[in-house]
């Protein structure tokens, strides 16, 4: 059993609130004492309960953070973020992954509720969330992280992913290609749909139609096996004309990148690929990868900042939409 504070009390000689005093008012206590204190602390190898005292006091030093897919680099990168500024601040980050399901973002939600967090950083599965409506209602500070929404009544961090899909669709263009393929998750997912609109934009200022220019694949996840399967299979078919692909994150670009060459073409000259993201990964490819880079521990730091800011000072606090602009690195995988 661990020792308790009536242990360290009776080993230093003292009364359990001349123990309190030495945890949480040391400036209330003789050298001596202290010393007596910390000593029999040191001995019975004493950890105090911070967290019984913080859910008396109604509050902790805790936030939480929540993301859609902790396996993708971006959200690691995120997460960098968010800790780097917790630690300078004094607070824990815990850290949970709803793995793109609305069910388990809402136990979560419940869980960290429960904690007593100061406040949530979260990437919904969908911005519009009864449950996170709720956790707010109550007092909770929540930030909204690579989601924007004005609608919502809480701060947030995203990138101009309509202004990242047009970097790529007007690099593709600038090179020539007139038949481009997206690769994407679900477009009900609102990066996915910006990026989309962003390439078509693009694509419409080269004086292309974009209805004709534009080819989407859509699958379930945005990952490298899906990315592999779904260009395996347009490969395989042989009436596919593409000779551009743009992946709505490198991940997905990773896995076209590899099926690419597995079926014998040649990156770019048969078929140029274009990422998003710029995860470490992305220069270290097989073929050098071109993406769009986000500023992902920037995206970290300013939500953890505003949600830290939002927590120590509520009554002065002014809700805030963070918008980053995310800028083009081009490789070989689409020019030489």
């Amino acid at each position: 059993m661990s020792p308790s504070i009536k242990d360290v009390a009776e080993r230093a000689g003292v009364s359990v609130g001349t123990v309190s005093n030495v945890l949480n008012h040391p400036e209330r206590v003789s050298d001596t004492t202290r010393a007596a204190v910390q000593a029999a602390i040191s001995e019975l190898g004493f950890v105090r309960n911070s967290s019984a005292a913080q859910l008396r006091a109604g509050t902790s030093q805790s936030i939480g953070l929540i993301v859609l897919d902790m396996t993708n680099p971006f959200f690691q990168y995120v997460a960098r973020g968010v800790e780097e500024v917790a630690d300078e601040l004094g607070y824990a980050v815990v850290l949970c992954n709803s793995d793109e399901q609305a069910a388990r973002e809402n136990r979560y939600l419940q869980v960290l509720e429960e904690q007593r967090v100061r406040g949530v950083l979260i990437t919904p599965v969908e911005v519009s969330s009864k449950r996170l409506d709720a956790l707010r209602r109550r007092g909770t500070p929540t930030v909204l992280v690579d989601r924007h929404d004005p609608r919502v009544n809480c701060c947030s961090v995203a990138v101009d992913d309509v202004a990242g899909g047009a970097f790529a669709g007007a690099h593709l263009t600038s090179l020539g290609h007139e038949r481009i393929t997206y690769y994407s998750g679900p477009l009900s997912l609102r990066q996915c749909a910006d990026r989309l609109a962003g390439l078509r934009q693009a694509v419409q200022e080269a004086g292309l139609d974009p209805d004709q220019a534009v080819d989407v694949v859509e699958e379930k996840a945005l990952n490298a096996r899906t990315g592999y399967a779904a260009a395996k299979a347009r490969l395989a078919s042989g009436d596919d004309d593409t000779t551009a692909v743009f992946c709505a994150n490198d991940l997905m670009a990773l896995g076209v990148l590899r099926a690419a060459l597995s079926s014998g073409r040649k990156v770019p000259d048969d078929l140029a690929i274009v990422g998003y993201d710029d995860i470490e990964f992305a220069a270290d490819a097989t073929v050098p990868l071109t993406s769009v880079r986000q500023p992902t521990q920037q995206i970290g730091r300013a939500a953890a900042q505003l949600l830290v800011e939002e927590c120590d000072h509520p009554d002065t606090h002014a809700h805030q939409q963070v918008m980053f602009k995310p800028e083009l690195v081009t490789r070989e995988s689409t020019t030489r």
